[in-house]
């Protein structure tokens, strides 16, 4: 993709006095638009997609990573490329919570864990390559801009899956090692004390370990259309086949832009990699109850009821 003229104006910046933005005044978020036409628009609510990343072979680990993987990286393959065009890495979240940043040497790194946003996750994350693609190395974009027009991601990315790589610390938003005692330093400390151990489980799209400190889980975002899921769900609750073995429960499920995240709570005692095998075997069963067609039994249905009942918020 070539480099355009167009220049996004650099963020603006928050006043630490002001409690209000005038419609004509320029959006906090940075985005060159007058606050009425972006973050102020009356039309916010009319933005929202329920789906925002339906159709990329991604889906489900953009999920993870806007959600609750706290440091990870995936690199963006371009549908269209050029050989200027710089390396493009997804993290979950950057220094300060940034939609974008640029390295010295014309790198990009795009963040999904973005305070600000608009009601398309997708359009916002677009428009952050976007800008990073134009924007001058060592550039910082705060927050996305409220995209109401323009590319989605589903427009910009290849159509192959993301190769997701967990991280145990945000060495990765460095070009180099900080300072002893900088504040660039004391940021990074607290940035990795703030980590809650996560791994990815073997080749199974959308699986996470977890340890939030008190338990251990596994969060399994699905890309099936709810119905389908809970029905297989219920297929296996009826027939005892929805725990992952000894020491696990499922505890119930919950919803993230536009698919359901099964969880089960799992025996801290046990390394991640040990629910690997377990969760690879539950994978073929639900495949396998997934397929099925008829209609759900009796006592499918009440496992279907019991499993709807168990749906909670993850914040």
């Amino acid at each position: 993709m070539a480099k355009k003229t167009r220049r996004v104006p650099a963020p603006a910046q928050r006043s630490s006095t002001s409690t209000a933005v005038g419609p004509r005044q320029p959006c906090p978020c940075g985005s060159g638009r007058r606050y009425k036409a972006c973050h102020g628009a009356a039309d916010a609510a009319d933005m929202i997609v329920a789906r925002p990343f339906a159709g990329l072979a991604g889906e489900t680990e953009l999920i993870a990573l806007r959600e609750f993987v706290p440091s990870a990286t995936a690199t963006l393959q371009l549908r269209e490329t050029t050989a200027d065009t710089p390396s493009i890495t997804l993290g979950s979240v950057l220094p300060g919570a940034a939609a974008a940043l640029t390295r010295s040497d014309g790198a990009i790194l795009v963040g999904t864990q973005v305070q600000t946003h608009s009601g398309d996750l997708s359009r916002d994350i677009a428009s952050a390559i976007e800008w990073a693609l134009d924007a001058e190395p060592s550039s910082v974009l705060a927050t996305y801009a409220r995209a109401s027009v323009g590319a989605r991601l589903q427009d910009l990315l290849a159509p192959e899956p993301f190769e997701v790589t967990v991280h145990g610390d945000f060495g990765w938003w460095l070009e180099e090692e900080p300072e002893a005692g900088s504040t660039l330093a004391t940021t990074l400390e607290r940035a990795n004390a703030a980590i809650m151990p996560t791994a990815r489980l073997a080749d199974l799209p959308g699986a996470y370990w977890v340890d939030t400190g008190e338990k251990a889980h596994l969060r399994w975002v699905r890309g099936e259309e709810e119905p389908v899921l809970m029905a297989a769900l219920a297929r296996l609750a009826a027939a005892d086949g929805l725990s992952l073995g000894e020491g696990s429960r499922y505890v119930g499920s919950f919803r993230a832009h536009g698919c359901l995240v099964p969880v089960w709570d799992l025996d801290r005692d046990a390394h991640s990699s040990e629910w690997e095998a377990p969760a690879a075997a539950f994978a073929a069963r639900l495949d396998e109850s997934l397929a099925v067609q008829e209609p759900l039994t009796s006592a499918e249905r009440r496992a279907r009821d019991g499993i709807l009942g168990r749906q909670f918020t993850l914040r």
